[in-house]
């Protein structure tokens, strides 16, 4: 009899802990899947630190993006993204409307207007060496 009682225990922490883990486990599993990273890499006009900080500003501020990086000396900006909360073209959108060509989308010319001068060139020597 002390043997079934301590099967029967047994058992019972066993259902115990499978009924948790699919209670608590799985929703966590499920979002992990459910929120997969895509990788972009985009072609840019970006030419030196400055424009650098002002792309990564920007796209690490919205929403799905986990994060940017820009390569002005490649001129390409890499991000990592949640494809269910923004897409690629909207990461280049963003790109060109604060002055910067994405790929085939073409920088926005006001907001081209108003980046330094440096910016504007596309000689691919960083500001600071230009002053």
């Amino acid at each position: 009899m002390l043997i079934s009682k301590n099967m029967k225990n047994s058992s019972l922490v066993i259902l115990l802990v499978s009924f948790l883990s699919l209670v608590f486990v799985s929703p966590v599993a499920a979002k992990a899947k459910a929120s997969k990273m895509d990788t972009l890499v985009i072609k840019t006009s970006a030419e030196c630190e400055m424009c650098k900080t002002a792309i990564e500003k920007k796209l690490n501020l919205m929403k799905g993006v986990k994060v940017a990086t820009v390569d002005f000396v490649a001129h390409t900006v890499t991000v990592v993204y949640n494809p269910e909360k923004t897409t690629a073209d909207k990461i280049r959108k963003v790109i060109s409307s604060i002055g910067y060509d994405a790929d085939d989308v073409k920088a926005n010319n006001r907001a081209q207007q108003r980046l330094p001068d440096c910016c504007k060139t596309g000689m691919g020597v960083p500001c600071e060496e230009k002053k």
